[in-house]
């Protein structure tokens, strides 16, 4: 028989488990919502749980648990990623909280009916080998490829995670930037609080007034969880925030520049999560303190071949990492870039990320990013020669070229540079490459 484990650590009927509009939500009324939507779930045994509001994502995700189903987190809901689900789990239905939902699935409308307290307080205990959880990363195709997540092994993950961010010893009110579908977000804004004894607050807040509203109705100590996109946005803006008592962010590293501003403007510390969709989180680190990243306890990292592989500890199976890594130590290592993020230019080496944050520090640019062109937009030397896109409404391309030679290599400064409005990013802040390639076409 296997192992269980609790679906949440609250101690009590009364203890917090989340905060809507700053009001509390206690277990008793947490697990009584649960029990009401299990009952209400359909015969399919995978579930597209797209609640934009956490709380429901959250209340989605423990009936799915209870009644044994599998919850579905793709990246995006295009018709096209709905279609590869559709082929995958042909039984797949949608939770949706949202009224004018148009995912081409069957649909299940989260249910507004109060529930009373009518059952004793009992915290389910969950198998922890039950298959809870398909996240997807797109594959070299751009086709949903699912990887499996077991209950044991994602509180296994998170638990490291409350440790090494002081969590389990005090709690916290959780405020979070990204969605709860995203692995980043599933972990560090959701499953966390509930394994912890910590609060998360229902809302998705992206704007920095709403940010510091939602902040301000949590009780401290607060955590924001965020993405070096809204980090920025944060920075860029006069909203004052209220007080915080760290920061946590992932997605993209931060330069050592840029976490110090980050701590002295929200007066926090900064810890940063490194991992993938496959692997879930495997190492933190402070930026301002140290640039190498400490591994969770039992997780190996090793180079095989031009590689670097992740296994042990709670990663379902060897991982080979899309990073250019450096091991420093048994659990210790540094972070070189992506593998496909580094360049070479006539001898010259680099990282988009690199050069992206170097154009993102110019003054009057609010975003930017760098792109290699296709091979045909070589020079007539037959040196490929770099793109970059950039928000810069009050600049025109000679500042921006003239700031960009006194912080890069003249061999990496952009040609084209492409002006825009705007750049689309996605929910967690990053550039889908077809986004990218939408842009630069139209140009």
């Amino acid at each position: 028989m296997s192992d269980s484990i609790p679906f949440f650590t609250h101690a009590s009927a009364q203890s917090i488990v989340a905060y809507r509009g700053g009001q509390p939500i206690e277990a008793w009324r947490f697990l009584a919502d649960v029990a009401q939507v299990a009952a209400l779930l359909p015969g399919g045994s995978h579930v597209l749980n797209i609640c934009n509001d956490r709380y429901r994502f959250a209340v989605g995700f423990g009936a799915s648990l209870l009644a044994n189903r599998v919850s579905l987190l793709p990246p995006t809901y295009t018709p096209e990623v709905i279609r590869h689900l559709r082929a995958l789990a042909p039984d797949a239905f949608c939770l949706t909280d949202d009224p004018e939902c148009r995912v081409d699935l069957p649909q299940l409308r989260f249910p507004d009916t109060p529930v009373l307290r009518t059952v004793p307080f009992r915290i389910p205990q969950i198998a922890a080998d039950q298959v809870v959880a398909y996240v997807f990363t797109s594959g070299s195709t751009g086709v949903p490829v699912p990887h499996r997540k077991h209950w044991g092994n994602l509180v296994r993950c998170v638990r490291v995670e409350a440790d090494r961010l002081g969590l389990a010893a005090r709690g916290a009110s959780i405020v979070a930037t990204v969605p709860a579908q995203h692995m980043y977000g599933f972990e560090t804004s959701l499953l966390v609080a509930l394994q912890s004894g910590s609060a998360f607050c229902a809302e998705r807040p992206f704007y920095p007034a709403d940010i510091a509203a939602v902040l301000a109705a949590a009780p401290k100590p607060r955590v924001l969880v965020s993405t070096p996109v809204h980090l920025r946005a944060l920075l860029a803006s006069d909203v004052a925030m209220p007080p915080l008592e760290m920061v946590v962010s992932a997605t993209a590293p931060l330069g050592e520049g840029f976490a110090a501003e980050v701590e002295a403007r929200l007066g926090a510390p900064l810890v940063e999560i490194y991992g993938s969709t496959e692997t879930g989180q495997i190492a933190s680190r402070r930026p301002t303190a140290l640039p190498t990243w400490r591994l969770w306890p039992g997780v190996r990292v090793s180079r095989r071949a031009d590689r670097f592989w992740a296994e042990g500890g709670h990663i379902e199976e060897p991982t080979a990492l899309g990073d250019e890594l450096e091991i420093t130590g048994p659990d210790a290592f540094l972070l070189h870039g992506r593998l496909g993020d580094l360049i070479n230019i006539a001898g010259k080496r680099t990282s988009l990320s690199y050069l992206n944050h170097q154009l993102i520090a110019i003054p009057g640019v609010s975003d930017g990013a760098f792109f290699l062109p296709d091979d045909e937009s070589a020079s007539p030397t037959g040196v490929t020669r770099l793109g970059a896109l950039v928000v810069a409404p009050q600049l025109d391309a000679a500042t921006v070229v003239r700031q960009l030679r006194d912080r890069i290599d003249p061999v990496f400064l952009p040609r084209p540079l492409l002006f825009v409005d705007d750049i689309p990013r996605n929910a967690t802040g990053k550039l889908p490459l077809h986004v990218l390639s939408s842009l630069v076409s139209r140009r």
